[in-house]
């Protein structure tokens, strides 16, 4: 099997490590010459499992890999669409939030750009071992991947996202009747089209309601019931005033915060994104529901204030025991397939997790510069990107921080500061389009 040696390796070709190739590209061409990125899939999609063809970022697109760091970037987002020959169309379209179909195409085209920064697709890695010199000291990592190669390096960036969350409370089902968000597209296609389904979907936010609406409209015959905790859905926060705590320059507020703020800051935030529908999609679903209880034909139904404590498989039928939270009553609901929008693991992924065990290391602090701190025996580097909500805020497992986070990566890699556009400047570029008036 194959045995590589490079100075950096970027675990996950998704948007933070693409981010961090283009910065090394742009910013640091000798390092970026050294480095591997791979990618456990033969492809780069972006939330493949979630890759519905109406759905739509709720980013502006000048929140890309680079303007943000580098409005003249070849690797913007704009570039991107006049090199494909699109650029008219979208501004005739005349919104700031692409469709994820596009965003993801514009990540393929970065990925097949990359001209210094090597990238592998087809390889999961499946540990990470310290590798330690005479002295007994680790100053370089081993990663296995399941093609049996090997990968030596002496900075590591894990970019691979959380694990998703499986409550435990679906455990007893076949792995078969339960769809988890992130492989929802493949598994839904392999249901009959024609098929009298009934389907339950597990969650209240974003990812549910668009798990629901598209169960609603790829099977007419099938019934498609939402199942939350809350007592409705509700849409998210999106006012200027909340916005500004996704910009870059916010993160060293929230890192600098006691820990009471913190977690105030956390909570507050949650409702700006992860617990919140779009508009547009609570619209669809409410005006749904009204039709069909006025036309008598309802396939589409949710029940609020409830919370699954149990399932089970009998005669081939799932049986969900619900448990009501206003009342504390029982109950069961039958169906053939769950559909969980249950999110991720807050846990560190599995792949951290067992390389901190490797070196002895219990807890997961990192610093301002994404760098987890480790024993100090250990000079090999690991940073980790994403997966820094507690100390860099709700907006490091977004889009909006990629490009300035990637910069100061490589400025801690080199050990100086990276030159680029003032973020204040550029987050008030990115204002000033906001208020500009929709192209004609």
């Amino acid at each position: 099997m194959d045995h590589q040696d490079v100075e950096l390796l970027a675990i996950g070709a998704g948007p933070a490590n693409l981010a961090l190739a283009v910065a090394l590209e742009e910013l640091n061409p000798d390092l970026a010459e050294r480095t591997l990125v791979t990618e456990q899939h033969d492809d780069i999609v972006w939330q493949r499992g979630m890759l519905l063809p109406w759905s739509r970022s709720q980013v502006s697109f000048l929140k890309d890999l680079v303007t943000l760091r580098n409005p003249t970037s070849p690797y913007s987002f704009v570039n991107y669409l006049h090199s494909t020959g699109r650029l008219d169309e979208f501004i005739n379209l005349g919104t700031f939030t692409p469709y994820r179909l596009e965003i993801s195409g514009y990540l393929a085209w970065v990925a097949r750009s990359l001209t210094k920064v090597r990238l592998q697709h087809g390889r999961r890695a499946v540990a990470v071992e310290p590798q330690r010199d005479q002295t007994g000291s680790v100053d370089r990592w081993l990663v296995r991947f399941a093609d049996g190669g090997t990968v030596s390096c002496a900075t590591l960036v894990i970019g691979v996202g959380r694990d998703p969350h499986l409550p435990t409370e679906f455990a007893a089902l076949p792995r078969e009747r339960v769809v988890h968000s992130t492989e929802f597209v493949n598994r839904i296609g392999a249901l009959d089209p024609q098929g009298e389904h009934r389907i339950v979907v597990v969650g209240g936010a974003q990812s549910a309601a668009e798990m629901l609406w598209q169960a609603h409209e790829s099977f007419p015959r099938a019934t498609v019931t939402m199942v939350m905790r809350s007592i409705g859905l509700n849409g998210y926060e999106s006012s200027k005033f909340t916005n500004e705590l996704f910009y870059p320059s916010y993160v060293d507020k929230f890192n600098e915060a006691q820990p009471d703020a913190r977690a105030q800051l956390l909570r507050e935030m949650h409702r700006t994104n992860y617990a919140g529908l779009s508009p547009a999609m609570l619209d669809n679903l409410y005006n749904t529901m009204y039709l069909e209880k006025l036309t008598g034909t309802q396939r589409l139904s949710m029940i609020t204030m409830a919370e699954v404590v149990d399932s089970a498989l009998v005669d081939d039928e799932v049986v969900l025991t619900l448990l009501d939270r206003r009342t504390g009553e029982r109950s069961e609901l039958r169906c053939d397939r769950v559909m969980l929008g249950t999110g991720f693991d807050k846990r560190m992924p599995t792949l951290v997790r067992a390389m901190a065990a490797e070196v002895g290391q219990e807890d997961f602090t990192v610093t301002r510069n994404y760098r987890l701190e480790l024993p100090e025996a250990v000079s090999a580097r690991v940073y980790l990107q994403g997966v820094n909500e507690a100390t860099h805020g709700i907006a490091d497992s977004l889009i909006s921080v990629l490009a300035i986070r990637a910069a100061e990566i490589v400025g801690d890699l080199v050990d100086t500061a990276v030159p680029v556009v003032p973020q204040q400047v550029a987050e008030q570029v990115t204002e000033l389009f906001a208020e500009a008036p929709q192209p004609a």
